[in-house]
Parts: C-alpha cells; structure tokens; sequence
C-alpha cells in the first residue's frame, strides 16, 4: 500500500512510530496546496491560515515560482561555493538593491542566517571596534524566537528549547522587550556590547507589537554608543506586516525604499518567503563596512547560495512586487483587526486582538496552561480554516498575501462561528 491510499490517521501513525516528535502538529495531513489553499489526504479543503509561519507569503505553489525552479532545476542545481555559477551574483545583486544594502550573505534556513550575523557582529566588534577577543556581549529580548540551535537556545528563555540542551553558550544579555530604558541601562553597563538583536514584531511570543517609535528609539541607541543594530525578519518581513519589511514603519513607500525608512538596520536577517516557501533559503544583508569582516574560510554553506536557491528566491521577490503583496497586506489586515475588534466587544472568549498587516493574533481569554485555544483550532480546522495556537492562549492567524477581500471575509465569518460556539 502506498502513501497515496493511506488514511490521514494512517499517515499520522506512520509519523508518530518513525518520525521524531519534535513538533506537535494539528492533527490534519495535508497532500496539496494551490494559492490561500490546502487539501488533506481526503481531498477536504481548507484555508491556510499559517502560511507555514510566513513562509508561504506568495501562496502555495505559486505558478511563476514554480516555473522557475522547474526551469533551473533542469540546468544546474547544485556546485557547492567551491566554484562560481551564474545565478548568485545576479540574486545577490538584486536583494541587496531591493533591500538597500552593499552585500548579500546567502544561507538556507532562518536559524543559520541568525547564526551568520551573530558571528558577523563578534568579529565586527573585534576588528572594528576593538572589543577584547572572546568579551563581545550581545543584546537580545527575552521571549525572543530566533530559531533553536544550540547558541540560539542559549539566550532563550523558553524552557521548552532550552531544558537538558546545555551547557549554554556565553555572550549574550537579555532585556525586556519594547523597554528602551532596558536597553539604554545593558549598553551603559557593559563596554563589550557589539549589537542588539530584535524582532520587529515578536511573532512567536504572540505577534506582540511594539509601541511606536520602539524602533526607531533602538537604533539610535545603537548608533550613538556603537552598537549595531541587527533587525531579525525571518517572520515579519517580504511584505506580511504591509510593507516589504517590518522596519519600514510607516513609511509611504509599499516596497523599493526609496525614502529612507523609519529604521534601517545595520545587519537584516531574512528568510521564509524570500523563497515563497518552494525552496530553502535565507540571507544576511549588511553594508560593506561590517560584512567585509567575513573572508575566505571564515563562515560557509554547500548549500548556500545555490543556483536552484538564488533563482527561486529572485521570482519570489518579483511576484511580491508585481502583484503588490504588501499593499494587499496592508489593506485587509486592517479590514480584518477591525472585523474581529468589532466582534469581540461581544464575545467574552477574546480578551485581544494585535498585529499587522497580515500577521495577527488573537488573545485567548483564558490561561496559557488552558487548552481552549488548542480546542478553537481543532473546531476551526473542521471548519474549514487552519490556524496553530503559541504560547497556549493566543492563536495566529496569517494566510497567504494573495489573499482576496471576498476569501478574507469568508475566513472571518469561519473565525466568527467558530468562537460563537464555545
């Protein structure tokens, strides 16, 4: 019997006997994606409404997207960087112009690109501002997600990451986040503070949005004591929060910034959708001042920087543009907090509802042990929608950008009956 004939609790089996159980999926097995779509092994359809963790920005399967690996896939996929191949300069050149920086250092998932401008940061601060060898510190917010290896773990204060993983790596402080007096008292504090990390929006914490100015504050912060100031936007940037990144701010540019924006950071770190969610890849972008640090030897990838990777990732970044990705993001995240504001006046069961653009959440009006909102998301599934609770009492909710104001409105009237009937 093949995998094709197989039940959904067949294949749920199968995963659970040979598979490692480090996730802890919504029992639904899905075989087929097409736009703001998924189909389970049944053929029951449903709306995505995690687009693999903004991953999937472009919708499933995007047909541009799609053509292009296809296309590459056929002429080269794979030299490793031992050689030159002919589509890397052109995807380095055409995101460090999009995103306004002097380099591009190409990686495979967010976790590794994390980890590259961590080890970008150390030796900046060695070699440029002069910081002792193995005394670089750097800043990072509690309730933070920047992946899960071992490092990152290390300055996590999730004890689910973290529990009989260490011994932990040093070098790092955390403060609270959204606290500008936290991070103006690590920087006073300590004299071998290379850089402050943060997300733009804490997706993982529950898509918890900054006060205004946080940002901007930040940087300047940075700026004024030599600190760089490294923007994580694995999750929040190529258009989900309504402009093409996160720290855009409010900026009246929707992609190309061409006036300088609210907050530009010295080191970007991007991922997920870069790809469109078709293929593994991710980036660091920095100014040659910082990124001419990295030399022959000193960090890599086989992967990295593939032609299969930079020619996906390219038609990704297109599609954003052409079809005006981030202007979509913007307008219906704001028909959808509205809708859902408008609604919970009336329902005791949300006690919020946050975000941006098309990153939202909802706040579950009971405790983070509770699994109510576990509940919600199974009810949610069966009708229709697909959506997975974080932090136990708050469930995100972020479809793909391509995303109709009619399907949106569909989704919402889901979202709706489905709170209305617990």
């Amino acid at each position: 019997m093949t995998t094709d004939t197989l039940t959904s609790e067949s294949l749920i089996q199968i995963e659970d006997q040979y598979g490692a159980h480090n996730y802890h999926p919504l029992p639904v097995v899905l075989s087929k994606g097409e736009g703001v779509y998924v189909w389970d092994v049944e053929g029951k359809k449903y709306f995505d409404f995690l687009s693999a963790y903004s991953a999937v920005n472009q919708g499933h399967c995007h047909p541009r997207i799609i053509g292009a690996l296809e296309k590459q896939a056929r002429r080269l996929t794979l030299t490793s960087r031992a050689f030159y191949n002919d589509k890397l300069g052109e995807f380095e050149k055409f995101a460090s112009e999009l995103f306004g920086f002097d380099k591009l250092l190409p990686m495979n998932t967010g976790a590794e690109a994390v980890e590259t401008a961590l080890k970008i940061a150390r030796r900046w601060g060695y070699e440029k501002k002069g910081i002792a060898e193995n005394e670089a510190q750097i800043i990072v917010c509690k309730n933070n997600f920047h992946g899960r290896t071992t490092t990152i773990i290390s300055f996590s204060n999730d004890p689910v990451a973290r529990k009989n993983f260490g011994p932990y790596t040093n070098g790092f402080i955390k403060i609270e986040y959204d606290n500008i007096a936290d991070l103006e008292d690590a920087i006073a504090n300590n004299k071998n503070v290379v850089a402050f990390m943060a997300e733009p929006i804490q997706g993982e914490a529950g898509v918890y949005v900054p006060q205004e100015g946080y940002l901007a504050k930040a940087k300047q912060i940075c700026e004024e004591n030599n600190v760089l100031f490294i923007a994580d936007e694995v999750q929040t940037g190529i258009a989900r929060t309504g402009k093409l990144l996160a720290t855009c701010g409010n900026c009246s540019c929707n992609v190309s910034c061409e006036k300088k924006p609210e907050v530009k950071p010295d080191i970007l770190i991007l991922g997920k959708a870069i790809s469109g969610g078709v293929y593994p890849v991710s980036g660091v972008l920095a100014n040659n001042d910082i990124m001419n640090v990295i030399t022959p030897g000193s960090h890599g990838s086989t992967f990295g920087g593939n032609p299969l990777a930079a020619v996906v990732a390219i038609e990704a970044l297109k599609v954003i543009q052409d079809e005006k990705l981030a202007e979509n993001a913007a307008r219906l995240g704001e028909i959808f907090r509205s809708e859902l504001n408008a609604f919970i006046e009336t329902c005791d069961l949300v006690k919020l509802v946050r975000g941006k653009g098309l990153l939202n959440a909802i706040v579950i009006n009971d405790s983070e042990e509770s699994d109510t909102a576990w509940n919600i998301c199974l009810k949610l599934r069966d009708n229709g929608l697909l959506a997975k609770p974080t932090h136990g009492n708050i469930i995100r909710f972020a479809p793909p950008l391509v995303m109709t104001e009619d399907e949106l409105m569909e989704c919402i009237a889901i979202i709706k009956n489905t709170l209305s009937s617990f």
